[in-house]
């Protein structure tokens, strides 16, 4: 209060010395100097604080992310053999071009591009098309042709120093030095797809990497495919390489060992020929896949390259060379009459002692059900049926126990749904018809019929051959159905057992009946003395609109069995006691000739 009454009295001294003196205004503009400067210092002692120590580790990552780079180095992959250590697939030393997208300018690429394009001989859009997809700064190599020839590696080294950012390295690539054996099996391997990298960019692949694309390749993927390693580079701001700081080695994948045997492959694919069909040899009490043949084929070699506009019109043709046809499902015919006959005795109410007339055809609602010789074999128990495999005695059994019977013995035999083996992405899981699915299918009921045609294998019952293996090797270890694996390794697969509920009755039936078919029944021709005795069943698929199916299967010994053989031949018209036997018998005789060589050995 007392300096607001004084103000007015000192108000025209402080305005005087305002005006004439200028002492008291030059200190206030250089403590006011000293101010501002001091609070820019200390502005700037704060942000270096905060990026030196608070954001330091941060910003030391990111100064060496633009300046230190990692040009990435595909790993090996694993071996595939057999099981005996022969190897199936295998690596090697090739060729291979990419591109490192921040080596250049984006407005220096088209030029590069055209020259590489003109000397690996490949549209230059595609080559445009990765880079641009991979981004102009992308600090990884894109794969842009693998496995060129000896020629154009040479050409392309000669140009190499007009041709920056360019790459041409000697790598590993798939190798399979039998060719087109056992193709069905291994599989192939190929460039990722757009749709594929999309998928597994978060699994750490990349633009041009090599994966499984079929078979064994693609199932154990995981494990054949390695991990990257790569050159630690130093780069300038333009993104040339100043200097290799190190090297990061990669990890070569993991081997992996398959139950099959390559010379019984090799017998089993012999044995097929051209004939379009499958065979499957597993053994008979742990599942495992010995051999499985499918033809047609390919050779996955082809693959590991440039492939042409030609070889893939081929591999895409009418004969579907890709297809396993040992994981397809079709009509399995006669072979069938195995369930049928452990139905009948097990769920049906049949007595095993059982003895029908038989005849030319059966007459039921009006169809008639024939007879494949057209006449009949007079009476006959199960045992005799099976050797003769006379239709008109299954369909009587059919027609007095139904369809229910018949579809719960199919189920517990495996059939209707996929076997467990480890190519599951390409097996068919068959068809069981009933009564549900033909109202929902085909807006129909259930009828007597159905069941009848059921009996023999055929109406709308399919499966595979991998399925009809594993049928025969139910009864071959006495009532167990096993799971079919090609995993050495796979302990699981390998102890798996579980009992279909068949009665010794029933299986002694089945052995007696099944040798008969070898002894005295449809397949005679395979009554030989030089390979111990075995049981077998033929079947004869009706297949309109072409030729008929062929099957047959076997296991042996007849005593203490070891291997199921299975053998299938596509619309090749003719008995499976004509085409499919001979087939099997060709396979077992490789089996036990192959055991006597090696038990001859010292």
């Amino acid at each position: 209060m007392t300096l607001l009454r004084q103000l007015p009295s000192k108000l025209p001294s402080m305005v005087g010395s305002l005006q004439g003196g200028r002492t008291v205004g030059r200190r206030f503009q250089a403590v006011f100097l000293l101010l501002l400067f001091a609070l820019i210092l200390g502005s700037f002692g704060l942000r270096l604080f905060q990026l030196q120590v608070v954001d330091g580790d941060r910003n030391r990552q990111r100064a060496d992310s633009n300046r230190i780079r990692l040009v990435p180095k595909r790993p090996a992959r694993g071996t595939i053999t057999d099981r005996n250590g022969r190897i199936l697939a295998g690596s090697r030393l090739s060729h291979t071009v990419s591109i490192w997208p921040i080596a250049l300018p984006k407005e220096e690429w088209p030029a590069v591009i055209d020259r590489l394009a003109t000397v690996l001989k490949m549209p230059a859009e595609d080559i445009q098309r990765r880079v641009e997809q991979a981004g102009y700064s992308s600090i990884e190599s894109i794969t842009i042709a693998q496995g060129i020839s000896t020629a154009q590696a040479t050409a392309l080294s000669e140009y190499l120093s007009e041709l920056p950012g360019v790459r041409l390295e000697a790598e590993a690539v798939r190798n399979y030095p039998n060719g087109d054996l056992a193709a069905h099996i291994l599989g192939y391997t190929g460039e990722l797809t757009d749709a594929q990298l999309a998928e597994r960019r978060a699994q750490g692949y990349r633009m041009g990497d090599v994966v499984g694309q079929s078979g064994a390749e693609a199932v154990f993927e995981s494990t054949l495919r390695g991990q990257w390693g790569g050159q630690q580079v130093e780069v300038d701001s333009a993104g040339r390489i100043i200097q290799i700081l190190g090297d990061k080695p990669s990890v070569s994948g993991q081997d992996v060992q398959l139950t099959i045997d390559i010379e019984l492959q090799r017998a089993a694919e012999a044995a097929l020929g051209n004939r379009r069909g499958a065979i499957v040899v597993m053994d008979a009490n742990n599942g495992e896949i010995l051999a499985m043949a499918s033809w047609p084929t390919y050779d996955p070699n082809i693959f590991t390259g440039p492939i042409s506009q030609a070889q893939w019109a081929q591999l895409q043709g009418s004969n579907h060379p890709f297809l396993n046809r040992a994981l397809r499902a079709f009509a399995p015919a006669s072979t069938f009459k195995i369930v049928t006959t452990a139905a009948a005795i097990d769920l049906g109410g049949w007595d095993p002692n059982t003895v029908l007339p038989t005849f030319p055809y059966l007459q039921v609602g009006g169809v008639r059900f024939g007879e494949w010789n057209h006449a009949g074999f007079g009476p006959l128990g199960f045992t005799g049926a099976m050797a003769w495999s006379s239709d008109t005695f299954f369909y009587q059994t059919a027609r007095r126990m139904g369809g229910p019977p018949l579809i719960e013995m199919t189920r517990r035999f495996g059939f209707g749904r996929r076997t467990g083996i480890e190519l599951a992405v390409e097996e068919s899981a068959g068809l069981v018809p009933d009564d549900d699915w033909k109202r929902e299918t085909l807006g129909t009921s259930w009828v007597i019929g159905d069941a009848i045609n059921m009996s023999i294998g055929q109406g709308y019952l399919t499966s595979t051959p991998l399925q009809v293996a594993n049928m025969f090797a139910v009864v071959a270890n006495d009532g167990y159905l096993v799971r079919p694996h090609i995993n050495r390794d796979n302990e699981e697969a390998r102890l798996w057992r579980e009992h279909v509920g068949l009665s010794d009755v029933t299986l002694d039936i089945l052995h007696r009946g099944l040798r008969q078919v070898i002894t005295g029944g449809t397949a005679t021709a395979l009554n030989v003395s030089h390979i111990p005795p075995f049981a077998g069943k033929t079947g004869t698929a009706e297949a309109p609109p072409g030729l008929s199916h062929a099957w047959f299967g076997a296991y042996a010994p007849m005593e203490n069995p070891e291997i199921v053989v299975v053998s299938f031949a596509e619309h090749s018209g003719g008995g499976g006691g004509r085409v499919a036997a001979p087939m099997v018998l060709q396979v077992l005789e490789a089996y036990f000739g192959y055991q006597r060589e090696a038990a001859d050995q010292p």
